[in-house]
């Protein structure tokens, strides 16, 4: 069995600072001495890259509308040996889907409840004050059987604010766990997906060490580690098998987006992961069985693989007798062209005929389910995938067989279907799992 004690921060909503406390509370316990463990909740590949950078320990998603029971309790066992979890929720605290996934609807609630996790809740009280204490009332009562510790207060404006805000929490019966003044400087750099990546922050370890410091004289850390709790889960479940042994794996800030759970699988099994960065024209390893392209942001560096000879032409070469595999910006890469915001119009590897555009930006996001017309390396055809695709690029063309019959959530047709041709596939959605056998 593997103790699984811990926490799950969220929030009301997006954009109320659960990132930086979650980054500061991960960084002032693992000060500490204790081996933090940390985890996300829903599909997000941002997060984890920045729990990593606060505790030096991978951080993990758990997602219950993509994940079954196995899968989840398989992820859960990567805590062993840890003193303390800490997860990040996403979004609002109870924010999902309309149409139950393989364990639920993949809200950070479910999470916890399943985990065993209390609730931190951050409230951001800025423009109220006794009010504030019925919003997080509700939050509490939503779900009666969620467990609950208590709330930090972000952006107070003042001590007489505090006050205020204090006594709502005392007449609702809500433990108070911190309260953190209103700063300006408490924020990370953004883009069009959410944060940059934890590889462009100028400086990112001397900001957690500032979260953690401002965390340590606002937050009452030792109520945090005593509110701690969580079901002992059995390991039993087992994490993605690889697609090869051999994965020539492209690593850069162009392509970055791995979900980690999935490259520990991969290793645990014996596969070995040979990373390349094609921002830096490296070739990948000639004797892999396999090359895969994650997601990230070529958009901002689509001159560069443009002129990446060396890269292209072994990716070519490979693409001849042995399978190659793009996600988001790693498909798009694959493609004919890629046409940046600017209008210009960028030469990729060719190998599908897809042409995507940010000239003309539209908003992609949410759950897929795929089921395969075609194989995908290490999946073969009828299988259904569970995943998540989240991009702002708009397709010109798309030549190439469809690979797959993709829905949302609620099992609406999507037009973006991925494709193939010859040993090249390609999606939008970034894969998660195989689903469960019924």
């Amino acid at each position: 069995m593997v103790d699984s004690k811990g926490l799950l921060v969220s929030a009301p909503s997006s954009g109320t600072g659960k990132t930086t406390v979650m980054l500061g509370l991960l960084r002032a316990l693992s000060d500490e001495g204790l081996r933090v463990q940390p985890f996300k909740s829903g599909p997000d590949y941002i997060d984890p890259a920045f729990h990593r950078a606060a505790t030096g320990r991978a951080s993990f998603n758990l997602d219950t509308w993509a994940m079954g029971a196995g899968l989840l309790n398989a992820i859960a066992a990567q805590a062993e040996g840890a003193d303390i979890c800490i997860a990040e929720g996403s979004m609002g605290l109870y924010d999902g889907v309309a149409t139950r996934g393989q364990s639920g609807f993949g809200s950070s609630a479910e999470t916890a409840r399943r985990m065993g996790w209390p609730v931190v809740l951050v409230l951001d009280v800025g423009g109220q004050a006794q009010s504030a204490a019925a919003t997080a009332l509700g939050f509490r009562e939503y779900m009666p059987d969620l467990p609950f510790a208590g709330v930090i207060l972000n952006r107070v404006a003042s001590p007489r604010h505090e006050r205020l805000t204090r006594l709502g929490m005392e007449r609702a019966g809500l433990p108070v766990l911190g309260v953190l003044p209103r700063r300006g400087d408490l924020t990370l750099p953004e883009r069009h997906l959410g944060l940059i990546q934890a590889v462009e922050h100028p400086d990112l370890d001397a900001a957690i060490a500032g979260y953690a410091d401002f965390l340590r004289e606002h937050v009452d850390l030792e109520a945090i580690k005593s509110a701690a709790r969580g079901h002992a889960l059995p390991p039993v479940g087992a994490l993605p098998k690889p697609p090869a042994q051999r994965i020539a794996l492209a690593q850069d800030a162009a392509f970055s987006f791995t979900y980690p759970h999935l490259l520990e699988g991969w290793r645990a099994a014996g596969a070995e992961i040979l990373p390349f960065s094609p921002l830096a024209d490296e070739a990948p390893a000639p004797d892999a069985d396999l090359v895969w392209l994650p997601g990230g942001y070529p958009e901002l560096h689509a001159g560069r693989i443009a002129a990446a000879g060396t890269f292209r032409k072994a990716l070519i070469t490979h693409a001849e007798t042995r399978p190659v595999h793009g996600e988001c910006g790693g498909y798009m890469a694959l493609g004919e062209a890629l046409i940046d915001k600017e209008g210009t119009r960028h030469q990729m590897a060719g190998l599908l005929g897809l042409v995507t555009s940010y000239e003309k930006r539209k908003f992609h996001l949410g759950y897929r389910r795929a089921v395969l017309k075609s194989a995908l390396p290490g999946h073969a055809p009828g299988t259904a995938l569970r995943g998540h695709e989240f991009h702002y690029s708009t397709i010109l063309d798309q030549p190439d067989a469809p690979l797959a019959q993709v829905a949302d959530a609620d099992g609406n047709p999507v037009p973006e279907t991925g494709s193939h041709r010859g040993h090249v596939t390609g999606t939008f959605f970034h894969l998660i799992t195989a689903e469960d056998a019924p």
